[in-house]
């Protein structure tokens, strides 16, 4: 973890904080556990990355922080549960505005009939956000400027996914959630948008990556492996299941 990183935590406020969250699919041989008892807590300002392999519940775990898919046991807390819906899970994901939580899917969800710029500037015409950054900026930043005016299908997957962290990082959100971000680029794009990440993070951003890349391992302030349905810090003793 870099020096500027490790000084992006500046608060001990709790975004998110899960609390014994259990979760469950039906499978041919019965019950597939995916998470057992986790627990987590994510601090404002901090980046935890959720390593495991491919199958381990990591894509389940950020959606059910996001809130489109609810537990089956235990409780999640998300912005401390300011979302108004008088309940401990988290507002739906097309209920809080982007300013609030902002998804990186591994999908990317980027619109097809929409240019890269106005996928990247969406949020920016469905909310008013003061203290969003400029759109030039960000896209001249993710090497996609000079796509503004193509589709996302006539442009490459590692440029599209670049494209989808801008219109998730533009509105500068209190949390991202982002699933395998770096999944697609080069090393120098990958560690470029991990500076990316870092630097919403110093501004306050929380943010929670599901990954398999060690580049987004370095940058985190935390790495969690999710093994066998435990959450646990990875090299050191399983605390997150007691």
């Amino acid at each position: 973890m870099t020096t500027t990183h490790a000084a992006a935590v500046h608060t001990a406020e709790t975004v998110i904080e899960l609390a014994g969250v259990d979760k469950s699919f039906p499978s041919s041989a019965g019950r597939l556990h995916v998470l057992s008892g986790v627990n987590l807590t994510a601090a404002r300002g901090e980046i935890v990355a959720l390593a495991g392999r491919s199958g381990s519940g990591k894509t389940t775990l950020l959606t059910i922080v996001g809130g489109w898919e609810p537990p089956d046991a235990g409780s999640v807390v998300l912005l401390g549960g300011d979302g108004g819906n008088g309940t401990n899970q988290p507002t739906r994901p097309d209920r809080r505005p982007w300013r609030e939580l902002a998804i990186l899917p591994q999908s990317l969800g980027l619109l097809d009939e929409l240019t890269v710029a106005e996928n990247v500037t969406l949020p920016l015409r469905l909310d008013d956000i003061p203290g969003a950054s400029d759109p030039d900026d960000m896209m001249a930043r993710l090497g996609i400027d000079h796509l503004a005016d193509r589709f996302p299908t006539e442009v490459s997957l590692g440029e599209q996914q670049r494209a989808a962290l801008g219109r998730a990082a533009i509105v500068r959100p209190r949390v991202l959630l982002a699933d395998e971000p770096i999944a697609h680029q080069n090393r120098g794009w990958a560690e470029g948008m991990m500076l990316l990440l870092g630097e919403l993070a110093a501004g306050g951003t929380t943010c929670l990556l599901a990954t398999h890349n060690e580049i987004a391992f370095d940058e985190a302030h935390r790495v969690l492996e999710l093994r066998d349905g435990w959450l646990r810090p990875v090299g050191g003793p399983d605390l997150t299941r007691r």
